[in-house]
C-alpha cells in the first residue's frame, strides 16, 4: 500500500512545483549564514549524534498525543477532571516536540531528491496539518470548549498517523536517513588494490575490492582509504572534492575526515568506513579499519 501511495504522489506535477520552490528557499537561508549556518544545519541534521536527529525528536510528539488521546477517553469514561488536565498537558507537551520535529525534518528534507523529496514533501504538510488541528484542540480546551477540543485532537491524531504511515516508507522504501553503506563487504585482513606508484598525490581515486568501491587518496605522502559511496544517499565520493584532509561529496556536499571516516558537515549524519593502509612488495594494501587493535595487528604491520 505505501509503494501504491507513493507511486501516486510521485506523478502529481503540482507537488513538485511546491517542492522546487521551496528546497532552493530552504537551502539558501542556511548558506545565508555562512559557517554558523552550516553548524546550525548540521545540528539539525544529527551529525554530532551519528544519527538522523529527526526520528528522535518525532517520539515526541507522537508519544505525547497517544497518551493524551488514552487520557482524554479515562476521562470520558471516568469523569475525573484529572485525567483531563493532564491529556492538555500532554497535547501542550507533542506542540512543542512538533517544532523541534519539523525544523530536523525540513532540513533532512532540503537534502533530498526525486520521489522521496515528493513524498517528504507530502509527509511534512500532513504533519503541519496534524499540528495544527491539535494547536486548535489546546485553544478550545483552554476555553472550555472541551468537546469540540477533543474532537480535533482525534482528527488530528488520525492525520499524525497517516503522516508517520508516511515517515516509515520514506526510511524503509525510499532508503532516507539509513547508511547507504551499509551491507557492503570491507576487507578484514590487509588485501592487495592497486600499484603504489599508481596513486597520484591530491587525487581523488576510485578502486574496486570484491565489487566493494573504496576511496584512494595520497596526501602529503600518506595514503588514506575509505568507502566510495557516501553514507548519507549513495553519492561517488570520488567524484567530489578533496578539501584540506577532507572530502567532500558533489550529490550533498556531506564532508567526512579522510583519516578516520568521520563526518565533518552534514547532511550526512554516519561516518564513512575507514581502512587501515600499508603498502608491500609495491602494492597498497587495505582492511576495515580496527577499533582495539592487537599487540600482534601492530607486530604484523611493521
Amino acid at each position: 500500500m505505501a509503494e501504491t501511495l507513493a507511486q501516486v504522489i510521485d506523478k502529481q506535477d503540482a507537488i513538485s512545483a511546491a517542492a522546487d520552490a521551496l528546497q532552493p528557499a530552504v537551502t539558501d537561508l542556511f548558506k545565508s549564514g555562512g559557517e554558523a549556518g552550516q553548524a546550525v544545519k548540521n545540528f539539525l541534521h544529527g551529525t554530532w549524534l551519528g544519527h538522523p536527529l529527526h526520528p528522535v525528536l518525532t517520539d515526541i510528539p507522537v508519544g505525547a498525543w497517544t497518551t493524551a488521546l488514552a487520557l482524554d477517553a479515562m476521562e470520558a469514561v471516568s469523569g475525573r477532571e484529572e485525567f483531563g488536565s493532564a491529556a492538555d498537558a500532554a497535547v501542550a507537551v507533542g506542540l512543542v516536540g512538533a517544532l523541534g520535529a519539523a525544523a530536523t525534518g525540513i532540513t533532512d528534507w532540503s537534502d533530498t531528491e526525486g520521489r522521496g523529496r515528493k513524498v517528504g514533501l507530502v509527509h511534512a504538510l500532513l504533519n503541519a496539518g496534524a499540528t495544527t488541528l491539535y494547536a486548535g484542540s489546546l485553544v478550545c480546551r483552554r476555553r472550555n470548549s472541551r468537546r469540540v477540543g477533543v474532537g480535533l485532537s482525534m482528527l488530528g491524531f488520525l492525520v499524525s498517523g497517516a503522516a508517520a504511515y508516511l515517515g516509515g516508507h520514506l526510511v524503509f522504501g525510499e532508503k532516507i536517513g539509513v547508511d547507504h553503506t551499509a551491507g557492503q563487504h570491507f576487507p578484514n585482513e590487509y588485501t592487495p588494490v592497486m600499484a603504489e606508484a599508481a596513486l597520484p598525490e591530491n587525487q581523488l581515486t576510485r578502486v574496486l575490492v570484491r565489487d566493494v568501491p573504496l576511496l584512494l587518496v595520497r596526501r602529503a605522502g600518506q595514503i588514506f582509504a575509505l568507502a566510495e559511496t557516501c553514507s548519507h544517499l549513495g553519492g561517488p565520493l570520488s567524484e567530489g572534492e578533496l578539501i584540506d584532509n577532507t572530502v567532500r561529496c558533489p550529490w550533498h556536499c556531506s564532508r567526512f575526515s579522510l583519516s578516520d571516516g568521520s563526518v565533518v558537515d552534514g547532511p550526512a549524519t554516519h561516518p564513512q568506513p575507514c581502512m587501515e593502509t600499508r603498502v608491500r612488495d609495491g602494492q597498497i594494501e587495505v582492511r576495515l579499519k580496527r577499533v582495539n587493535p592487537s599487540a600482534w595487528d601492530e607486530i604484523e604491520g611493521m
